[in-house]
């Protein structure tokens, strides 16, 4: 749900506007993203989530489904069936096992400040209480 920026009047006549946005560090750069003007959607404005790790995202459940169906019996006989590297498709695959909490706190854009795709298709644990820690949303 995208919130929209928000002016009102205060009983002493004086203006008060809110106006919803993220600020997120990207390579070393806060960038502002608002997520709507006045008048609706900002031409051009970035997307406050990263559109690389839901596409990874879409394709690691999509090709789980895929193999566990039984419609391909392989990684190798889907990667060649996708004409891509195996290997590619191991990683995004692994991607099928994050915790639940973690896929929904990407899709939502709300992942901790530097974690990316890269990050997201190294080697990382099978246990969802270590994958917070490793990748940042561990709370304690």
């Amino acid at each position: 749900m995208k919130m929209k920026p928000t002016i009102t009047v205060a009983d002493n006549g004086n203006l008060q506007i809110h106006i919803p946005m993220l600020i997120r560090r990207m390579r070393d750069r806060k960038t502002v993203i608002a997520p709507q003007a006045l008048d609706g959607d900002i031409p051009g404005a970035q997307e406050p989530v990263q559109s690389a790790v839901l596409q990874a995202l879409a394709r690691a459940f999509s090709w789980a489904d895929i193999l566990e169906s039984g419609q391909i019996k392989s990684i190798s006989k889907l990667a060649r069936t996708l004409d891509v590297d195996g290997s590619y498709v191991a990683r995004i695959l692994k991607l099928a096992t994050l915790a639940p909490d973690i896929v929904e706190a990407l899709i939502n854009g709300e992942e901790p400040n530097g974690l990316s795709l890269a990050k997201l298709t190294q080697t990382f644990p099978e246990d969802w209480a270590e994958q917070r820690r490793q990748f940042g949303f561990a709370t304690d």
